[in-house]
């Protein structure tokens, strides 16, 4: 059964949230502030529901912290927040979230969001090719037995890569891929991306190739 947490000091909400998740088969925890979360074991949880506008500690603060910790950097965050512009959706966005829901919302809505988002984050899965490893499941890549921290749109950028090596995919492919739904997104952020990317993998790097005029593939 996957674990939920759901963060926000919006008591009446939080419950409304914890009844019809736990109907659609998930165990979900309540705190109702990021100080509160933080005494838990996040990274026992397979994914955030987590509000922006909090006293104390924000939601953007909190997603900050936790991506800078090895055990809960990979760990799947869907924002709620009744902040929509542009602005805020880019911070949070480069803060590695998975998905992004403006309050007010259908509870409908949510329960697909949250679907789609388990879904795209976990799998059983491992890619492996030489001394580069990718477990899907625990959300990791190493190099050579040296763990490699990359944000969320890294990790699935090379997860395509690496799930159809040898083919190449385009940037539209790439963005429909590792952005979510409905996030405008250029080719000039990908190719930003996938620099970053390649600078992390080191001595893996020259497998990610650009076939100009098409897109990047992961060639062996």
């Amino acid at each position: 059964m996957k674990r939920i947490i759901v963060i926000d000091d919006e008591h009446d909400l939080c419950e409304i949230l914890r009844v019809n998740l736990e109907l659609a088969g998930y165990e979900v925890s309540i705190a109702h502030s990021a100080e509160e979360a933080l005494r838990l074991d996040l990274a026992t949880h397979d994914l955030l529901l987590l509000d922006v506008m909090m006293d104390g500690m924000s939601g953007f603060e909190l997603a900050e912290y936790l991506r800078h910790k090895p055990e809960t950097a990979r760990l799947p965050i869907i924002f709620i927040t009744a902040k929509d512009t542009e602005e805020d959706l880019l911070r949070g966005f480069t803060l590695g979230a998975d998905d992004y829901i403006t309050k007010p919302f259908s509870l409908r809505e949510m329960l697909a969001r949250v679907k789609a988002v388990l879904a795209r984050t976990t799998s059983s899965s491992i890619l492996t090719h030489k001394g580069l490893v990718m477990d899907i499941e625990h959300q990791t890549v190493s190099t050579d037995g040296k763990k490699v921290m990359l944000t969320k749109t890294e990790f699935d950028l090379l997860h395509l890569l690496m799930r159809e090596r040898g083919h190449v995919l385009s940037r539209t492919q790439l963005i429909e891929g590792a952005w979510p739904l409905g996030v405008v997104v250029t080719d000039r952020a990908v190719d930003v991306n996938i620099t970053r990317l390649r600078k992390k993998l080191g001595n893996y790097a020259h497998h990610i190739i650009a076939r100009h005029g098409f897109g990047y593939c992961f060639d062996a």
